[in-house]
């Protein structure tokens, strides 16, 4: 809304709602660290919990580094993290010299990682925190770590259209969000929630990744739809967004996020997925 013909610049005495007075997008925006540099910020995002976000997460971010990018990944499930399980990283965050910044774990490979079971006493103990002490942490993870010279940082986002998702879309400067799925009914519902949120916060959509989508027979290669039919195409037609991925259910990409060792799953069948974001 343009400002009105008679506008004395005196906004606290006007009720109009013009351009000037909504706040520039970039205001909310946490600032990185000195010495950092992120080019790309990637979100993984889903409706509901248990569709695989961090897989998708773990195996994008593996995907990426073997097209020789350096990449990060910045695991915003705070409640529920299990990326470092994936990359069987165990050990605490470091922190620069200065004790002022912490220094994200780096994998096999050399993808940089930061998550809350990095910062607990043991793995295993619970974050009992409210929403707004987890929202910190988001922030913190973002402005207060050292990410040196990332081409691109995958966030790994909890369920739902909470606390967390509001404050990276708002705080993070997000490039774009993949959002996962599986096969169930629910999948219209589900994935709706995720676009309307996008839209709201005006944040590109790149493109859906569904997950448990079939189980090959290893001996005819028919592919058996477990779940029952898929409705992603469905989906995507309606809210005009791409199928980028459908990732089967193989027992050794289950065993090998069990035994941290992500990185060397064979995800092929995410080459399009990775194809769209370095086009970003």
């Amino acid at each position: 809304m343009s400002e009105p013909v008679n506008c004395t610049h005196d906004c606290g005495s006007c009720s109009a709602e013009c351009a000037s007075r909504k706040p520039d997008k970039a205001d909310f925006q946490e600032k990185l660290s000195a010495g950092s540099s992120v080019k790309r910020v990637i979100g993984v995002v889903s409706g509901k919990g248990g569709v695989g976000k961090s897989l998708v997460t773990a195996l994008m971010a593996c995907r990426m580094r073997a097209r020789n990018h350096r990449v990060g990944i910045l695991d915003a499930d705070i409640t529920g993290p299990s990326i470092p399980r994936a990359f069987g990283i165990h050990e605490n965050v470091g922190v620069t010299p200065d004790g002022k910044l912490l220094l994200p774990s780096v994998s096999q490979t050399g993808i940089e990682i930061i998550s809350s079971n990095m910062i607990l006493e043991n793995e295993t103990d619970p974050v009992i925190w409210r929403g707004p002490v987890i929202a910190g942490a988001v922030k913190q993870f973002w402005g207060e770590t050292l990410w040196q010279d990332i081409e691109y940082l995958f966030v790994d986002m909890p369920p739902g259209t909470g606390d967390v998702p509001l404050t990276v879309f708002q705080s993070l400067p997000v490039d774009g969000i993949l959002i996962v799925t599986s096969p169930q009914e629910l999948v219209s519902m589900i994935v709706a929630k995720a676009v309307n949120m996008a839209k709201k916060m005006e944040i590109p959509i790149l493109g859906l990744i569904e997950n448990m989508s079939y189980l090959e027979c290893p001996d005819c290669k028919k592919k058996i739809p477990v779940f029952g039919d898929s409705h992603i195409e469905e989906t995507a037609k309606e809210h005009g967004i791409p199928v980028l991925a459908r990732i089967p259910l193989r027992p050794d990409i289950a065993r090998s996020i069990d035994e941290g060792t992500a990185e060397y799953i064979d995800a092929g069948f995410l080459d399009a997925a990775v194809d769209v974001v370095e086009k970003i």
